[in-house]
C-alpha cells in the first residue's frame, strides 16, 4: 500500500460521513450528467435558440420565488441597492468626490448603463464589464482603494447602477460595436468548448437541453438578465462572474480569476444573446 493509498484509508476511518457525502455528491454529478448526455438533442437548438423562443430564468421558476423577485419588499437584491444607493451619495477616497457628485441623480445619469455592459474600453482596447467600470471610477475619479471583487461595496454599487435600467431592453453592443467582434467571437468558442473532466460545454445544458430537470431545478437558457442576483443557494448576493465559477466547477473544470479576459468574453456572449430581453436585476434565482 503506497502513502497515497494509506492516506485515503486513514480518511475514510476517521471520517466515515465525510467521505460518504462526497461519494453521494460524486454519483448525483455522475447522474445528471447522464441525464444530459442521455436526452435527445432539440433540433435546431445548438447554439442558436430562435429569438422569439428565448426565455429567462425567471420564466422556469416556481411561482413563489417569482413572487419573492417581484416584490421590492420581499426581495432580498434590494437590500444591497439600499446599500448602493448610500454609497452613491458618500464622499470617498482621497478625492472626497461622491459618485453623485460627477452623475448626480442615478435614475437619470445611470438609466440604461447596464443594459451597455459589458463595453469598449478604449483604454485597456478590450471589453470590461460593470463591475470593472465602477472599480475603475472609485480609483480614478474618487482615488479610492479598489474594492474587491464579490465584495458586498462592489455588489451594492453594481445592484444599485443595474436596477435603473430594470426593464429595458439588454442592447445588441456587439453587433453594434466592430471593436468589440473578435471578443464576442472569442466568448462564443468558450460558450460551446468541451471543457472539464466531466467533457460538458455550457451549449451542453443552455442550448441543448434547457427546460428539462436537473437536481430538482429547470436548466435555464443562461442569459444574464438578473444580475446582480440574490441566489437562495448562496443566501447572499452574487455577480454574474460567481456563476459562471459555480458552472465550470460543477464541470470540473479550471476556474480563471474574477475579472478575467476569459470571463468578460463569455459575459460579453451571453450578454449578445440576450439582446433585446428586459434587465430584471436585481435578481432572485433558486
Amino acid at each position: 500500500m503506497d502513502r497515497r493509498q494509506r492516506l485515503q484509508r486513514d480518511r475514510i476511518r476517521d471520517h466515515p460521513g465525510r467521505m460518504t457525502r462526497s461519494i453521494a455528491r460524486g454519483l448525483c454529478a455522475a447522474a445528471a450528467v447522464a441525464l444530459i448526455l442521455s436526452c435527445p438533442i432539440r433540433s435546431g437548438d445548438a447554439g442558436n435558440i430562435p429569438l422569439d423562443q428565448r426565455r429567462s430564468s425567471y420564466e422556469l421558476m416556481s411561482p413563489p420565488t417569482r413572487a419573492m423577485q417581484d416584490d421590492d419588499t420581499a426581495n432580498p437584491g434590494t437590500l444591497w441597492v439600499l446599500d448602493g444607493e448610500a454609497l452613491w451619495q458618500r464622499e470617498s477616497g482621497a478625492a472626497g468626490q461622491a459618485c453623485a457628485g460627477c452623475h448626480g441623480d442615478a435614475a437619470q445619469s445611470m438609466k440604461g448603463v447596464a443594459a451597455r455592459y459589458p463595453a469598449f474600453d478604449a483604454s485597456s482596447g478590450r471589453p470590461i464589464d460593470l463591475e470593472q467600470r465602477i472599480v475603475d471610477c472609485r480609483v480614478e475619479r474618487q482615488r479610492a482603494p479598489a474594492p474587491a471583487r464579490e465584495s458586498k461595496e462592489l455588489l451594492a454599487l453594481t445592484a444599485f447602477v443595474a436596477r435603473q435600467s430594470r426593464g429595458m431592453a439588454i442592447e445588441d453592443v456587439a453587433g453594434k460595436d466592430e471593436r468589440l467582434r473578435p471578443f464576442l467571437e472569442s466568448g462564443r468558442a468558450a460558450f460551446e468548448q468541451r471543457q472539464g473532466q466531466l467533457n460538458l460545454s455550457c451549449a451542453n445544458c443552455h442550448d441543448d437541453n434547457w427546460g428539462r430537470s436537473l437536481a430538482g431545478n429547470a436548466v435555464p437558457q443562461g442569459h444574464p438578465t438578473g444580475y446582480p442576483i440574490y441566489r437562495l443557494e448562496w443566501q447572499g448576493m452574487g455577480s454574474l462572474q460567481r456563476r459562471l465559477r459555480n458552472c465550470m466547477i460543477g464541470m470540473r473544470a479550471e476556474t480563471y480569476a474574477y475579472g478575467s479576459p476569459e470571463y468578460v468574453d463569455l459575459q460579453l456572449y451571453l450578454a449578445w444573446r440576450a439582446r433585446g430581453m428586459p434587465v430584471e436585476a436585481p435578481g432572485v434565482r433558486p
